[in-house]
């Protein structure tokens, strides 16, 4: 697991390897991550849009834009959290993602970015 605190906003991510099978002539490797968006500042925050960039061992980089995560735009109270899992797939069996959501805070109006940390996709069996 790996952690990052930013403004105030604790993001935790676990991942897993769900396994490999082929599409189009090519075999994918399938990962997934739990995401634990944790508000320990004294504001209330609401999540707005996320951005992803995704990279797989044989330099294949994808960029990921969207507005909230999977369908929600959570609104988190202090001490409050949010957990969701998601997943990608990879040409190789190695990889890494990180990014950062975009946050609104209720009481500034203003909004933020909160860091997401780089975290690393394996599979398994392609660990020496």
């Amino acid at each position: 697991m790996v952690q990052q605190i930013t403004k105030g906003i604790k993001i935790s991510v676990e991942t897993t390897f769900e396994g490999s099978f082929y599409r189009n002539y090519k075999i994918q490797y399938a990962f997934g991550y739990k995401v634990t968006i944790e508000n320990q500042s004294k504001d209330s925050v609401q999540l707005q849009s996320r951005h992803w960039e995704i990279l797989d061992s044989l330099n294949n980089e994808e960029t990921v834009d969207g507005e909230g995560v999977i369908g929600k735009k959570p609104v988190l109270k202090p001490g409050e959290s949010h957990t969701y899992t998601s997943g990608c797939l990879l040409t190789s069996p190695f990889g890494a993602m990180q990014g950062y959501y975009t946050m609104v805070n209720f009481t500034t109006t203003k909004q933020f970015n909160v860091d997401i940390p780089l975290f690393k996709l394996s599979a398994p069996f392609a660990i020496n």
